[in-house]
């Protein structure tokens, strides 16, 4: 059961406190309370504030072995959804900015991006490969109802007859059903939506802006449709607090017309620790020592692995017996599905003939 104790908590975001950036060497404290120093958390609003940064470069490199796309692109850093788990949060200290509250109020928006795309795509050097849609924050978070930079990139990828993998939480998504299907008869499309949970009270808490998981599944419903080729992502999957709807949510998805499901444990890499354990301990007390415990026990102790291969599936009892209940949900509600192999090779504009 959830705690009820929330007065006290920021409404629509994840962190509560914004951790100290290592990057820094000062930090910024409050000792006294009795009005000579400024109550931050009084004067301070939660509003979203959006910066305009200036990349010399959009598309990265993608090194690690176990992801299955070797390129990336972020429109924006930082991200307003505010998932409490995200291994994204510590990207924000590289720009000066904290991994809590900040990495959810304080979005940077790249308006470059789709020139700076544009401009890698045409490269005589480049060779067509797949470009994942976001690798670190989401791609259709709110800022992008409004700025539209996401849209204008996949306009680029068409136009370069580009392969392009998007990975997203919010329906929002489907306003660009248009672009997509053009993409999808190319076979230049798939999108992975991130499914963590039906439940909608532990949803607001752990996902607080994200579209509901109900509205992520008619999503998958609409893209199947639609014939676009569409996955879903059950990450992360956190022991005691959303592991038990494995068979729910397969199923659920299974009918949506889902291709398939894959599922990513927790894994609390660097400051996502302490606000991880502080957001558990005042949303769920009754269970946070377990939880927290649990996830000790699926990386040999520690809140997070490094090791490529199995960073993401955990070691243990727990991680067996979570992808054992994966495999048999999907044994149980899944049938095979008919969808496109998305394209690998580059599609060359055609060349004017001679005179």
């Amino acid at each position: 059961m959830q705690s009820n104790n929330t007065k006290k908590l920021k409404k629509g975001r994840g962190a509560q406190f914004n951790v100290h950036n290592p990057f820094e060497k000062n930090q910024i404290v409050q000792e006294h309370w009795e009005g000579l120093d400024l109550d931050t958390e009084k004067e301070a609003p939660h509003r979203t504030v959006y910066q305009e940064v200036f990349p010399k470069s959009i598309v990265n490199k993608v090194d690690s072995p176990d992801i299955p796309m070797n390129w990336s692109m972020n429109p924006y850093q930082g991200c307003e959804h505010g998932c409490i788990y995200c291994y994204a949060r510590n990207t924000h200290t590289y720009w000066g900015y904290s991994s809590g509250t900040e990495f959810e109020n304080v979005i940077l928006v790249k308006k470059n991006a789709p020139d700076l795309l544009a401009q890698k795509l045409k490269s005589r050097f480049w060779k067509g490969e797949s470009i994942m849609l976001s690798g670190n924050t989401d791609c259709y978070q709110p800022a992008e109802k409004k700025l539209e930079i996401t849209r204008k990139c996949l306009e680029v990828f068409l136009k370069f007859k580009n392969p392009v993998g998007i990975i997203t939480k919010n329906d929002l998504l489907l306003r660009d059903m248009d672009i997509l299907k053009e993409l999808a008869q190319l076979r230049l499309v798939s999108v992975a939506v991130s499914i963590t949970t039906l439940n909608e009270d532990l949803r607001r808490a752990m996902e607080p802006r994200t579209s509901t998981g109900q509205r992520r599944v008619e999503m998958v419903a609409k893209l199947s449709e639609a014939g676009i080729k569409v996955g879903v992502l059950m990450a992360p999957v956190i022991p005691y607090l959303n592991h038990e709807e494995i068979p729910d949510l397969v199923k659920a998805v299974s009918e949506a017309g889902a291709a398939n499901i894959y599922h990513l444990m927790v894994r609390l890499n660097n400051q996502n620790g302490a606000l991880f354990q502080d957001w558990v301990k005042r949303h769920f007390p009754e269970r946070s020592e377990k939880v927290v415990n649990q996830i000790r026990a699926l990386h040999e102790g520690n809140l997070n692995d490094s090791t490529f291969g199995q960073r993401m599936r955990g070691v243990g009892h727990e991680a067996d017996a979570i992808s054992k209940l994966m495999k048999l949900s999907k044994k149980k509600y899944f049938t095979p599905k008919a969808f496109y192999q998305l394209r690998k090779e580059r599609i060359r504009p055609k060349q004017l003939g001679l005179f």
